[in-house]
């Protein structure tokens, strides 16, 4: 080819300037990543692999103080300290001459410099020798042959369980496959432990030290596994147990959360739940298996019991009732005392026993053993009782929920005695093991008691004659202190004082007569909350303190107690016990009782263990991150269906006039429950608005005609769910943020992202990348038309869910908020003479000269 000449009559600039553009770029190109491995291709070291979208990379390393060459996938611009999956562990390159490809029978090797085979994918003949790999964006690395996936790292695990992954047991082979441990940091050939799907189909996940039992989850419920103390339930977690029957392999999978989780078996055999942290760019641990010693499979021996010493490192070995050790060996396990009694019946009788019948001993707070069978037919505890004691082999059942009535037939092993939590387990015994201590008494009990009883009796009848004069005197001014206190009870006497009065006025109110709501002795709540420990305060409002408190019987409660300090007072109490006592929805919060003493007044709801939603999307980096997308939803649905219910469908149509983020509490399984009925009030069936001087709410979530006029309506609880909706979308408080860009607050920006087509800038930063852009607009259309200035405008709620559930619904179009979107951060601390607040920065109290 002859040299270009720029002085040739023939010479083109055009030509010319585009032979230099494709030179200057063509290196450029051929040095983007690529994902794909062809035929005649060769991965060498120091090149890679990345996933289309950037997520992983796959390419040689050298682990820790390791120069050994190992293929490995991890994930992209982050350091190969979080490598995920290792193709050769046991034959690594032992310099840097190593390189990746498909050789001509179409299986993936790992080369050595002198091109000998250190690792192949070992598929023996394939249909075609023209076989490519790709690295996806979930992180698996998969082998395609004539159309079809003929190979997968997924199917191979090393010691990392990534979203996506299948890895289980098959029930056609009975192949389990399992995740193993490094042997340490440094190197990634196969350690001492490993971790899978418990190959006796129970549903448990466990942990084995080179082949024996070293940790076990116990089964799983449909929400948590039973044996791990306090798990947060699926929402959280993200795990699922598929359809093992359909798929004939049971496996548990993740598939909620981003790329940036993962669960690792550690080379010291402790599996640990690591998420990555935008924020600090940093991995943090989420949770790590327990390793208390009783959590060690089976630390006492069978048919005993172990419980964690305060150190974790002392545990205590017990037997179980009825049972004895062997040989006085304290881990070796005890042995039954006395026969059952059908093994009596068929010439057991080494331990007599008697003819009495078989009962069950209630054990509480159980990690339950292994080894349990799944007994179909039992629909409840009473059945399943009835089913173990009429099987002989049976030792023990429990009804589980989620699950339903497990029996155990073999001996018991590995029992762990929480401190909370835990499932209730029920002993089969001998009759004579119950009461044994009584028995040989109990006829000079009865002899006692009532002799005691006849003297008691015949001393009262000689005291009250000998002091008739002094009784009939005391009756007396018993008598005229119970006329005062009627007379102040009817004359409006002062509420902060006894609790007599308290009590009349309260029950005086309801129209349907007292409420039916117990009422608590103060003693009880004092024993419950263990005289209010500061240990057990879970937070403070508006009303007061709260304390988590556990009545004898073992359900845990939550005791709000106003403070003298208030804002709120009898009104607000009366109110609440009065109201909530007639309302029944799940995605309410549920009274329990109250109790009155003198000055003490408190209400007691249901325990929420997850607490109230402001935790979580107000805080910080790690507890938000709980929250993806698919439960926020969830929980924008469930606090709409709990506001139709107020409005619509109980039987009283409350008005709740305080809906806020901290007055969402969540449940075990984040289910949301509205709180809070302090400030609620009844409206007629028109719905129509209703004035106040006495406007209440919290700063940021009282509509304009409220705040302004005094003018309440269902659709000002409307406003305020427009609010929250907006919160749980972008993670940010409504009162507090202010964009200084904009010169907007949350909801001023949310309408003009909204309206400019970048409803993704308003989403919540840690899940943007797992959240539906569609599910996001529809969410962010709705709380727009909800925070509309005119109440006019707003939908009411059944319009509210219909919006959130239908993919095809037409929503109107959102009218530009004006109130307060120009209000500056300068001013939204500044107060007035209308203004007073109240309890902390919670409520806001305005008096409005109408």
């Amino acid at each position: 080819m002859a040299a270009i000449n720029p002085n040739s009559s023939t010479f083109n600039p055009v030509l010319f300037g585009s032979l230099l553009v494709f030179f200057f770029f063509l290196p450029a190109t051929q040095a983007q990543p690529n994902s794909q491995l062809s035929p005649g291709q060769i991965l060498a070291d120091g090149n890679t692999l990345v996933s289309p979208g950037g997520i992983f990379e796959l390419g040689f390393f050298s682990p820790g103080k390791s120069t050994h060459r190992y293929v490995g996938i991890w994930y992209y611009n982050f350091s190969t300290s979080t490598v995920l999956w290792v193709a050769n562990p046991v034959s690594p390159v032992l310099d840097t001459s190593g390189s990746l490809a498909i050789a001509g029978d179409g299986n993936l090797v790992v080369l050595d410099g002198r091109k000998a085979v250190l690792w192949s994918s070992k598929l023996g003949s394939l249909p075609s020798n023209e076989s490519t790999a790709e690295l996806l964006d979930t992180g698996n690395f998969m082998l395609n042959n004539s159309g079809d996936t003929v190979w997968q790292s997924f199917d191979h695990p090393s010691d990392t369980y990534l979203p996506g992954m299948k890895v289980g047991l098959d029930l056609v082979t009975n192949v389990n496959q399992v995740f193993t441990s490094w042997r340490s940091d440094d190197d990634p050939a196969p350690g001492n432990f490993t971790m899978g799907v418990a190959p006796d189909q129970s549903t448990q996940i466990f942990i084995w030290e080179q082949g024996k039992p070293r940790w076990r989850s116990g089964r799983w419920n449909g929400q948590v596994f039973l044996g791990i103390q306090n798990m947060v339930p699926t929402y959280i977690y993200g795990f699922k147990l598929n359809n093992f029957e359909q798929d004939k392999k049971m496996y548990f999978y993740y598939s909620q959360f981003n790329s940036s989780h993962r669960y690792v078996l550690m080379p010291d055999g402790i599996e640990r739940h690591l998420i990555w942290a935008n924020n600090t760019k940093n991995w943090f641990q989420f949770w790590a298996q327990p390793v208390p010693q009783c959590e060690f499979y089976n630390r006492c021996g069978t048919n005993a019991t172990c419980t964690d010493s305060a150190d974790g490192n002392s545990p205590t070995c017990s037997c179980l009732k009825g049972f004895e050790r062997v040989n006085g060996n304290s881990t070796g396990g005890c042995v039954r005392r006395t026969p059952l009694q059908c093994e009596r019946s068929r010439g057991n009788t080494t331990a007599g026993g008697g003819g009495e019948q078989d009962g069950f001993y209630l054990m509480q707070g159980v990690k339950l053993p292994d080894l349990s069978y799944w007994f179909y037919g039992p629909s409840d505890e009473s059945q399943c009782e009835e089913a173990c004691l009429t099987n002989c082999s049976c030792k023990a059942y429990s009804y589980a929920t989620g699950i339903g009535c497990l029996i155990w037939g073999r001996e018991l092993v590995d029992i762990h005695m929480f401190s909370s939590g835990g499932s209730d387990f029920y002993l089969r015994l001998a009759g004579s093991e119950f009461d044994n201590s009584k028995k040989g008494i109990k006829g000079y009990v009865i002899v006692i008691i009532v002799l005691s009883a006849l003297v008691l009796f015949v001393g009262a009848i000689f005291l009250l004659w000998k002091n008739r004069s002094r009784i009939e005197e005391l009756y007396r001014k018993l008598m005229k202190r119970q006329e005062s206190l009627v007379d102040r009870s009817r004359s409006g006497g002062d509420e902060s004082r006894g609790g007599i009065s308290t009590v009349i006025d309260m029950h005086e109110e309801g129209k349907d007569g007292p409420p039916d709501v117990p009422l608590f002795t103060f003693q009880a709540i004092e024993d419950a909350t263990a005289s209010f420990s500061p240990s057990n305060l879970l937070g403070e409002g508006g009303f007061g303190p709260v304390y988590k408190g556990t009545l004898p019987g073992g359900q845990d409660i939550a005791v709000k107690r106003l403070s003298r300090n208030s804002g709120q007072g009898m009104e607000e109490f009366k109110n609440e016990v009065i109201l909530i006592a007639k309302l029944q929805h799940r995605n309410l919060v549920r009274l329990l009782g109250y109790c009155i003493r003198r000055d003490d007044k408190m209400l007691v709801y249901e325990y929420m263990a997850n607490r109230s939603l402001d935790g979580f999307i107000f805080a910080d980096t790690s507890r938000r991150l709980l929250l993806d997308w698919k439960m926020r939803f969830s929980i924008i649905e469930g606090i709409a269906r709990g506001l139709l219910y107020l409005h619509r469908d109980s039987r009283l149509r409350i008005i709740h006039r305080d809906l806020k983020a901290s007055n969402i509490l969540l449940d075990e399984s984040m289910n949301p429950k509205i709180s809070d009925f302090g400030m609620a009030r009844i409206f007629g069936s028109d719905g129509n608005e209703t004035s106040t001087k006495r406007v209440v709410g919290t700063y940021g979530y009282m509509s304009p005609e409220y705040a302004m006029q005094g003018l309440f309506s269902v659709k000002s609880d409307v406003y305020s769910f427009g609010v929250l909706l907006i919160e749980i979308v972008s993670g940010k408080r409504n009162s507090t943020y202010y964009n200084s860009e904009l010169s907007l607050n949350l909801l001023g920006s949310a309408w003009k992202l909204w309206n400019e087509d970048n409803v993704m800038e308003v989403v919540d930063s840690s899940m943007r990348n797992s959240c539906s852009i569609r599910e996001v607009s529809r969410c962010i259309n709705v709380g727009l038309l909800c925070i509309q200035d005119r109440a006019n405008d707003r939908p009411t709620m059944s319009s509210v869910i219909t919006m959130l559930e239908s993919e095809n619904y037409v929503h109107p179009t959102p009218r530009q908020p004006t109130f307060p979107a120009d209000i500056s951060t300068s001013g939204t601390n500044s107060s007035t003479s209308d203004a007073k607040f109240v309890s902390g920065n919670a409520s806001i109290t305005m008096l409005s000269g109408r």
